[in-house]
């Protein structure tokens, strides 16, 4: 069992315990906390949807964030993450929302974000927004690090 699939088994168990459904929106993870969540059986109980929002049309036409409601927050920055997470869980209705955005690498992003950096959110009874920083250019060992940091996220303020 990897290190996603057991937090994922933790974050599963409090929800069905709380009966709450979560809805997710990713980024430069590209679906592996929503595949986490999927992997654990029972998800139908608690894992609404959720999608891989890479783009400005993704935003826009999945998460129905306009251009306007951008004015002054950009991508990969924690008043993103936070803005997803809460449209997110609005638009499917769960208890939490959970999102990630950020620059897996191996370069950056054009907002000038290294490599390794991500900002995640939760949305929900508890609000909260971190970043991290892995200062690294491995995409893949990024996108791991960043969906299992989004999992903890969600599975600490769970555990509120």
């Amino acid at each position: 069992m990897n290190a996603l699939t057991s937090i994922a088994e933790q974050v599963a168990a409090k929800l069905i315990a709380n009966k709450q459904t979560i809805a997710v929106a990713e980024s430069s993870t590209g679906g592996l906390i929503s595949a986490s969540l999927l992997a654990v059986p029972g998800a139908s109980a608690y894992f609404l949807g959720g999608g891989v929002i890479y783009t400005r049309d993704a935003r826009r036409a999945l998460m129905d964030i306009p251009d306007d409601a951008m004015r002054g927050i950009r991508s990969a920055s924690e008043p993103y993450a936070q803005l997803l997470a809460r449209q997110i869980r609005e638009r499917l209705a769960t208890d939490w929302g959970l999102s990630e955005t950020g620059a897996a690498g191996p370069t950056g992003n054009r907002y000038g974000d290294a490599a390794g950096h991500s900002c995640m959110a939760v949305a929900g009874p508890h609000q909260q927004v971190i970043t991290l920083e892995t200062a690294s250019g491995d995409r893949q060992a990024n996108m791991q690090a960043f969906a299992k940091a989004a999992l903890e996220l969600l599975l600490k303020n769970l555990e509120r």
